[in-house]
């Protein structure tokens, strides 16, 4: 009798186990989707507004979409999710916005060896669990790709417009983020989200 009612207990542990590491696995999975959800959402609406602005004031407009509108839309996510939304640079504009922190390094690092094999930067992400401040969070990065409207603002300097490139100076006195070539990495959406925090039912609508 005292055998079969350690075996018991021992059965019920494991099914408690079992039971605890499928809802973890469901929730990470419904993370992951958040997310991809939520930067799909960024890229949208900035990439948006931006193509927007250049039809309307040409490529020195859309600067001052990429310094205030960006943020903006970073922040309205983060507040929304309670999550931390931003993006970073593989070189940046705004080191204080833009600078990638240790982690978002080595993704970033990460992701360009994974295209170096042949994977393509519009498919790529990458996320885990980590902890921070002794507390456990998901983070996820989406790749963001060079594409040819980038140029004006972030391809060889010598081909920037004299207006662009004042503008720019005037701006961002630190910019670093110029010589970039169509399909580079030139950075990524970053999120941080605490899993003690739910998600909420509506996130955004990207892929």
């Amino acid at each position: 009798m005292h055998f079969t009612s350690k075996l018991l207990s021992a059965l019920i542990a494991g099914c408690v186990l079992i039971s605890t590491y499928a809802i973890a696995a469901d929730d990470l999975a419904a993370r992951e989707l958040a997310a991809r959800a939520a930067s799909g959402d960024f890229v949208k609406k900035l990439g948006g507004a931006l193509k927007q602005e250049m039809q309307k004031g040409g490529p020195e407009q859309a600067i001052l979409v990429c310094r205030d509108l960006a943020p903006q839309i970073a922040g309205e996510l983060s507040r929304a999710n309670g999550w931390r939304v931003t993006r970073v640079g593989t070189r940046v504009r705004n080191p204080m916005l833009g600078l990638a922190d240790e982690w978002e390094s080595k993704v970033l690092a990460d992701f360009a060896a994974r295209a170096a094999k042949g994977e393509k930067y519009p498919d790529m992400s990458f996320g885990e669990v980590v902890d921070i401040g002794g507390a456990k969070h998901y983070r996820f990065m989406k790749a963001i790709p060079t594409q040819e409207a980038c140029l004006s603002c972030h391809g060889n300097v010598e081909k920037i417009p004299a207006g662009v490139k004042a503008k720019l100076a005037s701006t961002y006195p630190h910019d670093r983020a110029t010589g970039y070539q169509v399909g580079e990495l030139r950075g990524a959406v970053s999120i941080i989200q605490p899993l003690d925090i739910p998600l909420v039912a509506t996130v955004g609508s990207g892929n």
